[in-house]
């Protein structure tokens, strides 16, 4: 289990991932992201319960962003060297419940609604959701992966490189755009940048299952290692 004393506040529950698990296939992205071993969620109403609960959870702290940022932080240090797959899994959880709270009840609540349109297969208001986010809060860095997914799905991958790059900008740790990153360059055969983006992943969170397929495919073919 994990760390009690590192958690500053109980965000448990899981969230739909904003990169949805993908296979393994070499070459193919299909139409998703997968970020790392957390299994995929159950949807806009546990984004929600994410949502509310994160708030309640921060409403006695002097500095909520701070907290929730803090949160984050710990958490990724702690994933970059835990060897327990199983406590790796509930601490990317817990990371991607933290990154979905912006810090500004306004942002939280458009997101909620674009994660929504997003689970109804609406991705048109979803994406105008994502926009409204990124324009009131440009430093927030999930709504930026979270457009990011519908450009990729729209096979608009110049738009989601430049939506996840924005991502890393202002979380360089993200390890779900950089397995993004990967996947998109594996899919219009840029082999050695995909190899590079997984390799990044690999060194924030060590068990991603994505991240760790797409480097074994990529390594094969730039670097010449046997199958």
């Amino acid at each position: 289990m994990r760390d009690p004393h590192s958690v500053v506040m109980p965000i448990r529950l899981r969230l739909f991932l904003s990169l949805i698990a993908a296979g393994a296939i070499a070459g193919a992205c299909g139409k998703s992201f997968a970020p790392g071993t957390a299994e995929e969620g159950a949807g806009a109403g546990k984004q929600t319960a994410v949502l509310e609960g994160a708030a309640q959870s921060q409403s006695g702290a002097s500095d909520p962003q701070q907290a929730l940022e803090n949160l984050s932080q710990d958490l990724l240090d702690k994933l970059a060297t835990i060897e327990s797959e199983t406590e790796a899994a509930v601490i990317e959880e817990e990371i991607w419940d933290a990154w979905l709270v912006s810090g500004s009840p306004t942002v939280d609540i458009v997101m909620k609604r674009g994660l929504e349109y997003q689970e109804s297969e609406d991705p048109e208001s979803a994406r105008d959701m994502f926009d409204r986010a990124i324009a009131i809060k440009p430093d927030y860095a999930e709504a930026w992966n979270r457009r990011a997914l519908l450009f990729f799905n729209d096979g608009k991958y110049d738009e989601a490189i430049a939506d996840l790059e924005s991502t890393l900008t202002y979380e360089p740790r993200h390890f779900g755009a950089w397995i993004g990153l990967g996947m998109i360059f594996e899919s219009i055969e840029r082999p050695e940048a995909a190899l590079k983006a997984y390799r990044n992943a690999l060194e924030i969170h060590p068990h991603a299952l994505a991240a760790k397929r797409g480097e074994a495919r990529m390594s094969r073919i730039v670097e010449g290692m046997p199958i």
